[in-house]
Parts: C-alpha cells; sequence; structure tokens
C-alpha cells in the first residue's frame, strides 16, 4: 500500500434556505437549484464521497472504510465516524437540534451529532441562533408549546473567521448571509423546533419534531468554553480550535500555510484537510499534488509525514473516537 493522499468528490444536496455560493466562491460545478451543502469528506449513505486518485480511485469512502482498515488505523466503528460540509445559508436555517450517540442509537440507528462550525464568510451583522434561555424542562417546553422564540432562542454574532463549537442537545441555526465549513460526527439526523412557517416544494408546511426536540434539548444552556491554542513554525502557525476534553469526537485545526510546514502523523488515526483558501501543493512521499481553495482530501495512517507548500488555509480534523 502506498503513501498517498486521497482526494475526494464532493456531493451536493439541494436545500430551500440555499443558494449559488459554492458555485461563485469555490468553482464547483453544482446542479441547478438552491444548493445548500457540500458533503466535502462523507462516508454517510445520503452523501458518499469518491475516491478521485490513486489506486482506490473509483472507490466509495464507505466501502474503502470498511475493505481498507490499515488505511485508517484498523477501526473498531463499523462507519467512517468524521462528516464535513460546506453550507450556504442563503436563508435562515430551520431552528433545530441534533441528539447525542445513545439517543440516536436507540431511536434512529444513527450516531449522534456533535457539530462545529467555522465561519467562512459572513454579511454584516450577521447571527446564529445558539442556546436557550430556559432553566428548566418545563419551561423550555412551555416556551416551545407557546411558540415563544424570542424569549427562549439564544443569538450569538459571528463574523468571518469565528469558530462555534455545538454540541448535541444545543439548539442552533444559520441565519442568511454566512457560509461555514462544518465538522461533525457522520450523522443526518436533525429535529426541527421551528422553521418560520416555510413551505416546502409540496406546498406544505416543513415537518417538525417537537416530542424528540423537547427530549434531546440539553437544559439548561452553558456556552461551551474553548480553549484555543497556536503554535507557530517558521512563518506558518497551527491553531488547535477544539480539541478533548471539550470534543470528545474530534480534534479541529486551522493550519495556515507560509512558504514550508512539515507535518507528521504520530498517534493520529488519519487526518481530514479542507482547503479554504489559497494555493499550494502537499508532498508525499517524494510525490507532489496541487491544492487551491475547495479541494478535500484524507490523510490515511500509512502517510507517515507530509509537507504543505505555499500560501495555503486549511481546516483539518481528526476522530478522536473511531
Amino acid at each position: 500500500m502506498t503513501q498517498a493522499p486521497l482526494f475526494l468528490k464532493p456531493v451536493f444536496h439541494e436545500k430551500i434556505w440555499g443558494g449559488r455560493h459554492l458555485a461563485s466562491d469555490f468553482g464547483y460545478q453544482i446542479p441547478a437549484g438552491p444548493i445548500g451543502e457540500c458533503w466535502a469528506i462523507s462516508g454517510h449513505p445520503h452523501g458518499v464521497s469518491i475516491v478521485a486518485n490513486g489506486e482506490f480511485a473509483g472507490q466509495d469512502l464507505a466501502t474503502l472504510y470498511q475493505s481498507q482498515p490499515a488505511l485508517f488505523n484498523y477501526p473498531q466503528g463499523d462507519r467512517f465516524p468524521l462528516l464535513t460540509k460546506i453550507l450556504d445559508a442563503n436563508a435562515k436555517l430551520s431552528v433545530q437540534v441534533h441528539p447525542g450517540d445513545e439517543y440516536a442509537r436507540t431511536h434512529e440507528g444513527e450516531l449522534g451529532k456533535t457539530e462545529c462550525w467555522y465561519v467562512l464568510k459572513a454579511q454584516p451583522n450577521a447571527y446564529l441562533i445558539y442556546g436557550h434561555q430556559a432553566k428548566s424542562r418545563a419551561e423550555l417546553a412551555e416556551l416551545i408549546d407557546a411558540g415563544q422564540w424570542d424569549q427562549l432562542l439564544g443569538k450569538l454574532p459571528v463574523k468571518t473567521g469565528d469558530f462555534v463549537y455545538v454540541p448535541s442537545g444545543t439548539i442552533h441555526a444559520l441565519t442568511e448571509g454566512i457560509e461555514v465549513l462544518e465538522t461533525q460526527q457522520s450523522s443526518d439526523v436533525t429535529y426541527r423546533l421551528y422553521d418560520y412557517d416555510r413551505k416546502g416544494p409540496d406546498g406544505k408546511l416543513r415537518e417538525l419534531h417537537l416530542a424528540p426536540a423537547k427530549a434531546v434539548i440539553t437544559v439548561p444552556f452553558v456556552a461551551p468554553q474553548l480553549h484555543q491554542t497556536t503554535q507557530t513554525v517558521g512563518a506558518s502557525t497551527v491553531t488547535t480550535l477544539v480539541a478533548p476534553p471539550t470534543s470528545p469526537y474530534f480534534t479541529v485545526q486551522k493550519v495556515v500555510v507560509n512558504g514550508e510546514l512539515p507535518q507528521q502523523m504520530g498517534s493520529q488515526a488519519f487526518v481530514l484537510a479542507s482547503v479554504i483558501a489559497g494555493h499550494g501543493e502537499l508532498v508525499v512521499a517524494g510525490q507532489t499534488y496541487p491544492l487551491a481553495k475547495g479541494q478535500h482530501f484524507i490523510l490515511p495512517h500509512p502517510v507517515t509525514d507530509w509537507t504543505f507548500r505555499g500560501q495555503l488555509t486549511l481546516i483539518t480534523s481528526v476522530p478522536d473516537k473511531y
């Protein structure tokens, strides 16, 4: 098995709140319509990535995870653990919440969904729905049933370059004019609390999921405290945005390359990487791979070391449960 990265073809999803910025900002060839999500690195059955290069070209990531365990440091889990997305919120997303592992496995046959967002772009005065004001489950249910959203929901102003960690059980929503790179557990379970009385393509109000949402919302809401650190290597920097114990499922880093930045696999199982700005190259085992904004790849476990060159910004993630 050669030491080589796995470049992946993105999968696109139409959403009622989506737009066209995935084409204009990243140069993707996207389908017609409001495209809200780019599933960039995914082993989830709702949008599986296909390997674009090398000896595994044409294979899907979910199958590869099962058939080539050495690539992923012989994982114990039965599914690829993380999912990387880019979201283009041209309108408000529904106010929603995701379950944790235990509830999701029992009721949905899925993993739970803890996620985080790196804000790629935000219009002036942009904000997220984030958290809530209820002090008890009784108060939570009362405010939800009465539709008292202004009293219940928290708001978090955001700007380009911000990072937000969203543990399962957290009420949240992107609002219009925000573009994010999302790192999450590989799950597609969402419970809608409120959807601004929007109608779907069938002309009917979109479904809400009030009972399971009430069951999984964390009460009271306490915003997680992030302890970010930055390592400087020459003119480059590596900033850890979130890691255990704050996040039990993944470590996420922002890597800013100015010139040359060598890296090593070390104790990591494998690394997911997304180029969010700039141009440069990746050097692995003497082979050079060009890099540009909008590319996504995995550095599998047999890749012992690699070097980034150029002027690049990447978001990388490593699973901490897999």
